[in-house]
């Protein structure tokens, strides 16, 4: 503790500069000298305020699951260390290298709805429309920064056991901009919330980010499923203490994640790397030989993610030929205190009512 406070006081000058450079940006856009875009069709923005691991993906899921069965709707995202460059649509046969991990699983998902990927939404937004002139609604994954695009509704994200009221900027912390930025924000959701949050406890969350008069606190958690083989979906096998498990993770945070797992397995080794990670074959012959330390008294697997299971399939010749049990962990949103019903609702609401 005392350790990362010496630290945070000596990258303070640097958090400081940085947000001297954020606070002139969105002054520049406040006073009107650049103005963002505003599109004639409903734009909304998923994002947050920190550096990742608030659980944007599955809640951009729950907004394709809840309005596509009314809506003809796209999903446009920066895709995240891909290696091409400038606009693209995403197909099945994309790879994770292609177009970014979190674009191939949405489209991998949901096959019936359009994803793009593109460094400027401004110019991306426009294209999608053009091709695609019967489009209702476009989602933003992880654009709460990015000022050229003015949405109909900012969602912010912000992670319970990481909230932005107890941030700093970086390099210092995990801030992207100054904690008042929120105020941009129209829905603010406490994500990754424990199952035995009180209403009492997320009153004291709700006070601490004071929210403004129009800006609704909502608050969930994930809701993992059944894992599924990665080469045979078909195939699922139900996590008990009797089976053990390699987790390999290449997510922001994964401390909610082995929290659940502790509890549902037998022996939890896992294999975690940075955020988007693409893995080496030198790092897959690692796992094959933690793999094969397991006790073997009893069944064993290797575990991964959604959004990691895009990035293993680039080895899928190499995990096929080593016949290695893969399986993937489906992750979904819930919201707690009855909140599902009423944020669904003032979805619908917001799009009913939305006048370009």
């Amino acid at each position: 503790m005392v350790q990362e406070i010496l630290i945070r006081i000596l990258l303070a000058p640097f958090s400081l500069l940085y947000g001297l450079g954020v606070s002139f940006r969105n002054l520049v856009y406040r006073l009107g000298m650049v103005r963002p875009v505003r599109f004639s069709l409903p734009v909304v923005s998923v994002g947050n305020l920190s550096v990742g691991g608030t659980g944007k993906t599955p809640h951009i899921e729950y907004l394709i699951v809840l309005l596509r069965e009314y809506l003809e709707l796209a999903v446009l995202s920066r895709g995240y260390q891909r290696k091409t460059r400038g606009f693209h649509y995403v197909n099945r046969s994309s790879t994770a290298r292609d177009v970014g991990d979190e674009p191939l699983q949405f489209k991998l998902k949901y096959p019936d709805i359009t994803v793009a990927v593109s460094e400027s939404r401004s110019l991306a937004i426009p294209q999608m429309v053009m091709d695609q002139p019967g489009l209702q609604l476009i989602l933003l994954d992880d654009a709460f920064q990015h000022r050229s695009v003015e949405p109909a509704m900012h969602i912010m994200l912000t992670e319970y056991s990481r909230l932005f009221t107890q941030d700093f900027l970086l390099p210092s912390g995990r801030l992207r901009e100054w904690r008042s930025a929120y105020l941009r924000a129209h829905q603010i959701i406490v994500t990754k919330c424990p199952d035995k949050l009180t209403r009492e406890q997320a009153e004291t969350i709700r006070l601490e980010i004071d929210p403004a008069p129009t800006q609704q606190v909502y608050f969930s958690k994930f809701r993992y499923g059944t894992p599924y083989r990665l080469f045979g979906p078909q195939e699922r096998l139900k996590l008990t203490d009797q089976v053990n498990v390699l987790l390999i993770s290449a997510i922001a945070n994964t401390d909610y994640l082995m929290e659940y797992l502790e509890d549902q397995v037998g022996l939890l080794d896992g294999m975690p790397f940075e955020d988007h990670h693409y893995f080496t074959p030198n790092e897959m012959d690692q796992m094959l030989l933690r793999f094969k330390k397991l006790p073997v008294d009893q069944p064993r697997i290797i575990l991964s993610t959604e959004k990691d299971a895009t990035r293993l399939a680039l080895h899928g010749s190499w995990l096929q030929q080593q016949q290695l049990p893969v399986f993937i962990l489906p992750v979904a949103v819930e919201f707690l205190f009855d909140q599902g019903p009423i944020f669904n609702e003032e979805m619908k609401d917001f799009l009913l009512s939305f006048e370009s």
